[in-house]
């Protein structure tokens, strides 16, 4: 008997590239977990797909194919990469696989063969997928997406600058009191983000203004718009909440709601900004079921737009250019690779888009 009868098969790897053609990676853990089948079932399929072309397996997952994987680019010739660039980011689901694809597009343009890793949000494990890819000796180049706040951030910055080949962040950039000079860099213009968002608020007639951030490394700089955008607009800043939402078990998630809705009340917010899309979904709905009317007495924008569009009504929302992000990281290496060290150091912001929809309306319209 084998754990693979081919109907079930069959559907298994359909599901596979049904959620590749929708992300661009996936991970083996969460397709064990979703289908409900063993990991080591997973990579057979995913080897199975390798194996007629459809998928490149990567650490931990897979990606869509590219015209430029090892095993369909042949050596010497016309179609051959020009350089192998490796790719390490900390997420293989929310938010990184846009980037993802736009990279892989790019790659197959400019005929590089990208080898892409997911780690995780620690550390210790980017350090170590990255020092893989550099001790293997078979990369020209780095994209990566580290943590760089901190002691421990610092330093892997430090070490990032101080590797013998050319390395550019990717929707990450160093502090500029480190003074490193040769990281490149390809992020949204976060910072430009939080001040539109809060900007398409005031024009709107909201003069007392709440925010939710998540714990992560888009917070601080889409922070430091909004409050920017306040300080200039005269507009009241009544609500600040960091907290991730989406991480906290369901009687914690909604005490912490609970209470930020009672603030919103008491001091007569009428309108917030969540980061990013679960969270401001998680508000709406809780606000919602809490009688608010959204938009009438809460207007509500979001950051990311990857589901924002699904809510009741429909979220406005800023929304990164996450496959130009990508694409614009892979031309920033190419070109770096191409001209040697005597190209200018690039430093790339994207302006984010806000996508207007049902959530945010004029105050005078509550």
């Amino acid at each position: 008997m084998t754990d693979d009868p081919r109907p079930f098969g069959l559907t298994r790897r359909e599901h596979i590239m049904d959620e590749l053609r929708r992300a661009g990676a996936v991970r083996v853990r969460d397709l064990a977990r979703d289908l409900d089948v063993a990991e080591l079932t997973i990579r057979r399929d995913i080897g199975r797909l390798a194996d007629q072309g459809l998928v490149t397996r990567v650490h931990g997952g897979a990606t869509l194919r590219s015209d430029l994987d090892t095993s369909v680019a042949a050596r010497g010739s016309a179609s051959a990469p020009r350089f192998r660039v490796g790719m390490v980011v900390p997420s293989l689901n929310y938010y990184w696989p846009q980037i993802v694809l736009g990279a892989r597009a790019a790659a197959t343009e400019q005929r590089v063969q990208l080898v892409l890793r997911g780690a995780s949000y620690a550390i210790d494990d980017q350090r170590r997928q990255i020092s893989s890819l550099v001790d293997s000796g078979g990369v020209h180049g780095l994209i990566v997406a580290p943590e760089t706040v901190g002691p421990d951030g610092h330093a892997l910055l430090q070490w990032l600058d101080a590797l013998p080949i050319p390395v550019v962040l990717a929707e990450r950039q160093a502090p500029a009191a480190l003074a490193l000079t040769r990281l490149e860099w390809v992020t949204t213009d976060h910072v430009f983000g939080g001040e539109l968002a809060m900007r398409h608020l005031a024009a709107l007639g909201h003069r007392r203004v709440g925010i939710v951030t998540a714990d992560s490394p888009t917070s601080a700089p889409l922070r430091r718009g909004w409050f920017r955008a306040i300080a200039e607009l005269g507009v009241e800043a009544t609500v600040d909440v960091s907290a991730s939402l989406d991480q906290l078990a369901s009687a914690a998630r909604g005490d912490l709601v609970g209470s930020l809705l009672d603030e919103v009340r008491a001091t007569e917010t009428t309108a917030m900004m969540v980061h990013s899309d679960p969270q401001a979904l998680l508000v709406q709905q809780h606000a919602t079921d809490a009688g608010f009317s959204i938009p009438g007495d809460l207007a509500i924008i979001a950051y990311d737009d990857e589901i924002a569009g699904s809510g009741e009504p429909p979220l406005t929302a800023l929304r990164p250019a996450k496959q130009q992000v990508g694409r614009r990281a892979v031309e920033v290496m190419t070109a770096r690779l191409t001209e040697g060290p005597r190209r200018p150091v690039e430093h790339v912001q994207i302006v984010p888009e806000l996508c207007e929809r049902a959530s945010t309306v004029p105050a005078a319209a509550g």
